[in-house]
């Protein structure tokens, strides 16, 4: 049976969701960094053994140790093909064939999988009216922000449908990830735990299907990207899901996805001198709009002043 989860999202966890969304966002770098010198599923599987390795050494320095229960490695397998896995190898074969751009948008759309999942999966997570609405306007944002000209149809259906495919596991991710909270692991052996087993699943495809990479022609600066995407973007990242996760439920904490593109923008303006147009400043207002009335409580505020 799944713990009973607090729904209503405090200012700490807010800030934690903010984070997160900055820690991922933060990852196109690294990605943008790393595709110069090593293939896609490589530095995939780069990404979570490194992070696997943080994640352990953290809990051995904390006092945790690694669960010797079957069941729960079990669960770990099926949360790193859920959450890891099988969204990563979808959205990196979708986005040979269509734009980051559309990607993005596509991406986007996991809160609404997730409210649809989780609403029928768990019976605490039925969704309101004011719930729907705001994940529908966070997504308008979304499409907003990155540029309607993006959704014009360039690209394979395939591809489109694989990107979409990947935000159907990452609901469902967020859904079984909830059984975490029942069995009382610490977030930080579980995101240890899941990215484990992504590494044990990852490294024989990749080794089969890439070969091994030759570390003499790496760059320094490629391994700064790679130990940035494991150690941020990955293992601190994980935590911070799972915390979310155990505080808040499948549903607020995939609405990150709405946030990420936002924060993949500022970051852009403010380290890469990218330009921020009016359109992204329309499409982060839409995005908090949303987020505000998924949240919910100040709208029924205003609701209350002008009833």
């Amino acid at each position: 049976m799944t713990s009973a989860i607090n729904h209503v999202m405090n200012s700490k966890v807010w800030a934690m969701l903010i984070f997160l969304s900055i820690l991922w966002g933060g990852s196109f770098f690294f990605v943008g960094v790393a595709v110069n010198d090593l293939p896609s599923l490589t530095i995939v599987t780069l990404r979570v053994g490194i992070a696997a390795i943080t994640l352990w050494g953290i809990a051995l320095m904390i006092g945790l140790r690694p669960p010797k229960d079957l069941k729960i490695w079990g669960s770990f397998l099926v949360m790193g093909g859920l959450n890891n896995v099988i969204p990563f190898a979808l959205i990196v074969w979708g986005q040979t064939q269509i734009t980051s751009g559309l990607a993005s948008i596509l991406n986007a759309a996991t809160p609404i999988f997730t409210v649809i999942v989780a609403g029928i999966l768990l019976p605490d997570e039925r969704p309101t009216s004011l719930k729907l609405f705001g994940v529908a306007l966070g997504f308008i944002g979304v499409v907003v922000m990155i540029g309607v000209p993006a959704l014009g149809g360039e690209g394979s259906l395939l591809a489109q449908l694989a990107i979409v495919a990947a935000t159907v596991s990452y609901a469902f991710a967020g859904v079984y990830g909830r059984r975490f909270k029942s069995l009382s692991i610490n977030p930080v052996i579980t995101a240890a735990g899941q990215v484990t087993a992504s590494t044990l699943i990852l490294f024989p495809i990749t080794l089969f299907v890439e070969g091994a990479f030759d570390t003499d022609r790496t760059n320094m600066s490629t391994w700064i990207a790679i130990a940035g995407l494991a150690i941020a973007s990955t293992a601190i990242a994980y935590v911070l899901y799972f915390r979310i996760l155990e505080l808040a439920g499948a549903t607020n904490v995939l609405l990150v996805t709405l946030l990420v593109p936002a924060s993949a923008i500022l970051l852009g303006s403010l380290f890469l001198n990218e330009s921020l147009e009016i359109i992204h400043i329309l499409g982060m207002v839409l995005i908090a709009l949303g987020l505000s009335a998924i949240d919910g409580r100040l709208w029924f505020r205003l609701k209350s002043i002008f009833a």
